[in-house]
């Protein structure tokens, strides 16, 4: 692989909240995209991320678009592009409300059309532009404003969905493993239509943890399997070099529970449920990677 590029396209002066890892996930996202790319964002954190009018620390074309109509504006732009010739990248960069909830139809279309773009859901598991009210991506047990009592229902399968559409590459990732984001964002743009990055975006205004501990909670969501790194190309599944060692000897789940505010108070049920839950899908990506 190249050495990762010394430019920069988004500059130091967001507008993010302190220890934001979406600052940090587009500096590596754009830097594998290049200059020639165009970032579709619904409304999310990420809308607020870039800047105020007239400025904007962005320094690629930004098209802001409503809740739910992201994949379905990338797929019109993409055509229009490829229709004229360009090969400009086009990424939506949407957070889980967008994606697994408001924009989960138009993302579905976009798939089933084969527009050719990069799809990128940036998963901080709550709506946290608006105050971190519970999305579908929330999981089992997390206090948030409209959960205080913790979440009661589990996580939504956003990355089943999409692999029931068959895109050609598909994987996960989280900012605390900059350069394996970059990797994956390079191989997803070398491939002709649709390709879907799910990204965890650990938050610490909304996960109620310290600002200083975004990267060290991304990697304990690795260490716990609670996040496993893997990709698949055209169907077939490899775990990512994060995730292997991790994958097989997982340190305990509530490691990583304890780390976060918004799981304070969870019931010992929950915790081994969620445990379950998490020790069952291990063993899943295991035997489907022919690794068990």
């Amino acid at each position: 692989m190249a050495p990762i590029p010394k430019e920069e396209h988004i500059l130091a002066t967001t507008s993010a909240c302190p220890g934001c890892s979406s600052s940090l996930s587009l500096r590596y996202i754009l830097k594998a995209s290049g200059p020639d790319t165009v970032l579709v964002i619904p409304a999310s954190c990420t809308s607020v991320i870039q800047g105020m009018y007239p400025h904007t620390a962005v320094q690629v074309p930004v098209y802001n678009i409503a809740f739910a109509a992201a994949a379905s504006c990338a797929s019109g732009m993409s055509a229009a592009l490829r229709r004229a010739g360009r090969g400009t990248r086009v990424i939506v960069y949407a957070g889980d409300g967008g994606t697994v909830d408001i924009g989960l139809q138009a993302l579905s279309g976009a798939l089933e059309r084969e527009t050719d773009f990069l799809y990128i859901c940036f998963d901080n598991e709550a709506y946290g532009n608006t105050g971190m009210q519970r999305s579908g991506s929330t999981p089992l047990g997390a206090l948030t404003t409209t959960t205080p009592a913790g979440k009661v229902h589990p996580k939504k399968e956003i990355d089943r969905i999409v692999e029931a559409h068959h895109p050609p590459y598909q994987a996960t990732a989280v900012s605390a493993f900059p350069v394996d984001l970059y990797r994956k964002v390079e191989k997803a743009l070398t491939f002709r239509g649709p390709s879907f990055i799910h990204l965890l975006g650990p938050c610490p205004t909304g996960w109620r943890f310290p600002h200083g501990k975004t990267i060290e909670v991304g990697r304990m969501a690795v260490k716990t399997g609670a996040w496993i790194l893997w990709e698949r190309v055209h169907g077939v599944l490899a775990v990512s070099a994060p995730s292997k060692g991790p994958l097989k000897n997982p340190v305990p789940l509530q490691d990583y529970l304890g780390m976060q505010g918004r799981f304070r108070g969870i019931p010992p049920s929950l915790v081994e449920r969620l445990q379950g839950e998490i020790d069952l899908r291990r063993a899943e990506v295991l035997r489907e990677a022919g690794e068990a």
